[in-house]
């Protein structure tokens, strides 16, 4: 066995039962901010485990958000229904069937579904105050948030509904597509960012005293909060668009910026010691320091998080398998199907692992850095990423990212061969959102 192998074997814990994760829930320690990455959007291995994963934070270590890389309004239905909201429907399922924007499997998916109804028979067994919420802090959805806004607005606080037409004029001429909106001001450089930023303005100047109840769901203060993220949501969703059309770094940076910031808006408004889990790709999740990403001059969510909140405050956990399938689009919008995923290239960090511990669902459980890390973890290696959008044909020179493992990620779970997740629905077209860059992830 070569030298290396050994040290990769030094660190394996074999994923055969629950007590496995073992070393991971103790690893945590009083970290408040737990990040739980996948290699790609589609694969069932990964949203199950993660799954698993954040069952025993809730029941062990006392996590109580959920925070995904999802949109807002679409989430927040989610977590009306799990947090038992009296409006929402009690099985998940028929949130999920709601879900419309492309790509629709990534949370609209068996595994998702199977989670949340266990999620939610969780919750009712507990007071409200101890009900786990479900978040979503992406940048998307400019027009649902902004139609969120409103309809608020009308019903409680008629005084800003001015604030907020006014944006919402700005953009109809759009049609509810952004990249008409991108391609508009960069013919003419008139945005409609003046509008947006005087509705949050307005919003942040003027926040009225309101009573708490014992109904979060229903709270005055929660539904507040909630408005307020969706006009954050529609600020971010503008910067975003019109640092689209410029290209490089900035439209990633804006996007991770803006989930950071929503993460953190959750912590400030349900307690400075609430502790949050969060789920997205590895190329958000996994340090940006740590990779090629930085030299480009992007960061990330796993990078900005640790910055914020401290290394110790602070756990992340990468995921990624050697071969087997996944649900993807060959182009954006595309209808999705499940594809092969080839086995990794010789030179990545799937290969080496496949090479020791060649079967089943692996745990790699790092030192902690001041205690060194052995040569495996500190040397650069290629690391797989699939997104949305797979071209399988293009392994040999695109779809890793070049990352030393053990300062991207804290833990790793490696499963050797993994299979495809089943969508709840059959294919929709694309709605709104343009690729993201880089590769659709």
């Amino acid at each position: 066995m070569r030298h290396t192998d050994e040290e990769i074997h030094r660190y394996a814990t074999s994923l055969r039962s629950e007590a496995d994760l073992d070393p991971l829930i103790e690893r945590v320690g009083d970290a408040r901010f737990v990040l739980l990455g996948e290699a790609s959007h589609g694969t069932s291995e990964y949203y199950g485990l993660r799954a698993e994963i954040t069952r025993r934070l809730i029941e062990e270590k006392g996590f109580t958000l959920i925070a995904v890389e999802g949109d807002w309004p679409d989430c927040l239905a989610i977590h009306s229904c799990v947090t038992g909201s009296p409006a929402s429907p009690e099985d998940p399922r028929a949130v999920l069937d709601d879900f419309v924007r492309w790509p629709t499997w990534m949370w609209a998916n068996e595994e998702v579904l199977h989670f949340l109804r266990r999620l939610r028979r969780r919750n009712m067994e507990v007071p409200m105050q101890q009900r786990v919420g479900f978040f979503g802090m992406d940048v998307y959805s400019l027009w649902d948030s902004l139609r969120s806004v409103l309809d608020y607005l009308r019903e409680h606080e008629p005084e800003h509904v001015e604030a907020a037409l006014a944006a919402y004029r700005c953009f109809e001429p759009y049609a509810e597509d952004p990249q008409s909106y991108a391609r508009s001001v960069g013919l003419v450089p008139e945005s409609c960012e003046p509008e947006v930023v005087s509705l949050l303005a307005e919003l942040r100047r003027e926040t009225p005293a309101l009573e708490p109840t014992d109904q979060p769901p229903l709270d005055p203060r929660f539904a507040r909060f909630a408005v307020e993220q969706n006009a954050e949501v529609v600020a971010g969703a503008e910067r975003y668009y019109r640092a689209m059309l410029r290209g490089g770094p900035d439209s990633w940076n804006v996007r991770d910026h803006h989930m950071v910031n929503t993460l953190d808006r959750l912590v400030r408004h349900h307690g400075g010691d609430t502790k949050v889990i969060v789920w997205a790709h590895n190329t958000h999740v996994g340090d940006a320091r740590a990779t090629d990403m930085g030299s480009v001059g992007m960061v990330n969510v796993g990078q900005l998080v640790r910055e914020r909140h401290g290394d110790d405050n602070v756990l992340i956990v990468g995921f990624g398998s050697h071969s087997g399938s996944v649900i993807a689009a060959d182009r954006w919008g595309d209808r999705p199907r499940e594809m092969s995923v080839p086995p990794a290239r010789p030179d990545s960090i799937e290969a080496r692992l496949h090479g020791a511990v060649p079967d089943g669902n692996t745990l790699f459980v790092f030192p902690f850095p001041e205690r060194g890390h052995p040569r495996w973890l500190r040397e650069e290696a290629e690391h797989r990423a699939i997104g949305v959008v797979y071209r399988p044909g293009q392994e040999r020179w695109g779809n890793y990212v070049p990352t030393v493992l053990g300062r991207r990620y804290d833990a790793f779970v490696y499963c050797d061969r993994t299979r495809a997740l089943t969508p709840l629905h059959d294919y929709e077209p694309a709605v709104g959102e343009p690729e993201t860059y880089p590769s659709a992830v």
